[in-house]
């Protein structure tokens, strides 16, 4: 699965779109769509693999907050974690998800 071919479709020309690939679209969107989540994204774009201290120490964030966002974003497929001793680690499942970043920082539209 390619994240960006169904966000980057959707952003430049729906009327070609699958009602499958539309709903796809919007499932990541909703997943993304909040500044801590795209942060946590943008930070593991940089570092392959954190765990969930350094990401909290990385963006000033509280760790029950930071893990609730983190939890959502593995249960709904796009981060991967891994649990040594009493540390759980988190990756980017879908690298794919680095685009978005790339898209949103490149878009022009009014923001």
């Amino acid at each position: 699965m390619i994240i960006c071919s169904y966000i980057c479709i959707v952003m430049v020309n729906t009327r070609n779109l699958s009602k499958e690939k539309l709903e796809k679209a919007a499932y990541i969107l909703k997943t993304v769509a909040h500044p801590l989540r795209l942060s946590v994204i943008d930070l593991l774009s940089v570092k392959d693999r954190m765990s969930v201290n350094e990401i909290c120490m990385a963006l000033a964030c509280e760790q029950s907050l930071l893990s609730h966002h983190l939890s959502n974003m593995r249960l709904k497929g796009l981060l991967m974690s891994e649990k040594q001793g009493v540390q759980v680690f988190y990756s980017l499942k879908e690298r794919d998800l680095i685009k978005l970043l790339d898209c949103m920082e490149h878009c022009d539209c009014n923001m």
